[in-house]
């Protein structure tokens, strides 16, 4: 055994502790004990292993801290400790391991700041230290890892100033800064990052503007999130952008035209291919968080069709663009909580992939346009707080829309609401032409279409979506969290199935009696 290079017991159930005589297997390699349920201190005889290049510890239920001698692992360049429940500061030892490639510490107790000795590191490219509770300010010397490629900070507690040396990070694609304390301008030095294609700085205190050079990353730029910050300007220059999130902010004036005329990835559906494709470069996977009634769950892998806009929560004014019509790939638009006037532009109905659709709380008038019957995708709809009058369009979907989707609109009528079309309107024959076939045709590829429509939206009013990024390389297998996802998610689908069908059968028992 002692001369054994690998040894891989990952995804086993395996439980109990580590044992201390690995440390004993000097010629080892590669250890995989990841997605298992051991529990307990790793091991300090793991720094005996002096030949390892690669330890994978992580979904675990591993506890105290990280063991300084882990620093001894000088041939190491692949180290995931994350999804633990790992402890204390991160060792400045850890610095020491200069062939590191993949350092993933992320999802665990982490606190203190980040050691400066991390700027040794120059071979790293994939550095995941988020959701932990680390504080202080992110040190200069990260800037000196011109190798890394995703940065994810994520869910801290990090304050200090927007580092203007982050754009010496050439290589960086991803980067993601979420939910910390970080404060000042948004610096224009962010431009100099070529490369990057996800740009999650969310639910910080940032102010000021979205700086005009922006309009030179356009070509490559996919994803912005810079929802929850104190900016209030932008050139809005994203040609390529497929994930737009300037929700909660002082954004204000009137809604540009221009900001959905350069949106030009958004214009075109890829049929091209009957496989879903995904957002996905190098070794790691793409995750959307999706927002709604209160509950967040965290979706691994960014379909290349998702595509959204938030614009939700700030100070526009002015008429809804007509031309956003033209963004047919678009899935969620949400423009609520805003000073919007003017009707609903008819070019909304164009728009053939739209699974949530949000305008509630804006001053909009006029009638609900009636080519939104035919949005056959719409699975969330909300129009609620608006000023909106006349027939609420029926069939297709928006028999399964609820009041809610409607309150705060005195002048409409028709279902779901109790005042009735009458001869005003075509409710009641539009009604009775909803045939039952059409009610009951269910089946299981529907079901996983709808599966996968929730996935990516979720079910509920208010979406608030966001970027970040999650690091599972596909050479680890390591799909414990994804399948925990999945069953949990397709549990609250079940649930949201069943109350449709329950709506549907209350429905047909309504035009019986008629």
């Amino acid at each position: 055994m002692k001369s054994l290079l690998k040894l891989g017991l990952s995804i086993n159930n395996l439980s109990g502790l580590i044992p201390k005589t690995i440390g004993n297997l000097t010629e080892l390699k590669l250890l995989y004990l990841y997605a298992n349920q051991l529990s307990g201190p790793i091991p300090r005889e793991l720094g005996k292993l002096k030949k390892l290049n690669e330890l994978l510890l992580s979904d675990n239920q591993l506890t105290g801290p990280i063991p300084s001698e882990l620093g001894n692992l000088k041939n190491v360049n692949y180290l995931d400790l994350s999804y633990n429940q790992l402890s204390g500061s991160i060792l400045s030892e850890l610095g020491n391991l200069k062939n590191l490639n993949y350092l993933a510490l992320s999802d665990n107790q982490l606190s203190g700041p980040i050691p400066s000795s991390f700027g040794n590191l120059r071979n790293l490219q994939f550095l995941f230290l988020g959701n932990n509770n680390l504080i202080e300010e992110i040190p200069s010397s990260i800037c000196n890892l011109t190798s890394l490629t995703v940065l994810y900070l994520s869910i801290n507690n990090m304050k200090g100033k927007f580092l203007h040396c982050l754009g010496n990070i050439g290589a960086l694609r991803f980067m993601m800064m979420s939910h910390n304390y970080l404060s000042g301008e948004f610096l224009p030095s962010i431009c100099n990052l070529t490369l990057l294609k996800f740009l999650n700085l969310g639910r910080n205190n940032l102010k000021g503007s979205i700086p005009q050079c922006f309009g030179n990353m356009s070509g490559h730029l996919k994803g912005l999130d810079m929802q929850h910050n104190n900016l209030s300007r932008s050139e809005y220059m994203f040609l390529e952008l497929r994930i737009l999130d300037l929700s909660c902010n002082d954004f204000s004036r009137n809604l540009p035209t221009s900001l959905f005329q350069h949106l030009k990835a958004m214009r075109t559906i890829d049929q091209t291919s009957k496989e879903p494709s995904y957002l996905r470069d190098l070794y790691y996977y793409d995750s959307v968080t999706v927002s709604t009634k209160g509950l967040e769950l965290e979706l691994l892998r960014i379909l290349t069709i998702f595509t959204t806009i938030d614009l939700s929560n700030n100070k526009f004014e002015g008429y809804t663009p007509s031309i956003m019509g033209d963004r047919i790939a678009l899935c969620v638009l949400n423009l609520s909580h805003n000073g919007l006037q003017g009707p609903i532009p008819q070019s909304l109905g164009s728009l053939s992939s739209v699974e949530s659709l949000d305008l509630s709380g804006n001053h909009l008038v006029g009638e609900i346009p009636p080519q939104f019957a035919s949005l056959t995708s719409l699975e969330v709809l909300n129009l609620s707080y608006n000023h909106l009058e006349g027939c609420i369009p029926q069939g297709n979907q928006f028999h399964t829309f609820e009041n809610n989707s409607y309150v705060g609109n005195d002048g409409l009528h028709g279902f779901p609401l109790s005042k009735d079309c009458g001869s005003d309107g075509h409710d009641s024959t539009s009604e009775k032409n909803y045939t039952g076939s059409a009610l009951d045709e269910e089946s299981n590829s529907e079901f996983l279409n709808d599966f996968w429509k929730a996935a990516l939206m979720g079910y509920g009013t208010g979406l608030c979506i966001g970027l970040s990024i999650i690091y599972i390389l596909i050479s680890t297998g390591n799909m414990k969290c994804l399948e925990r996802i999945v069953e949990e998610l397709e549990h609250k689908i079940m649930m949201a199935r069943r109350k449709k069908q329950r709506r549907q059968r209350n429905y047909r028992r309504r035009n019986n009696r008629f």
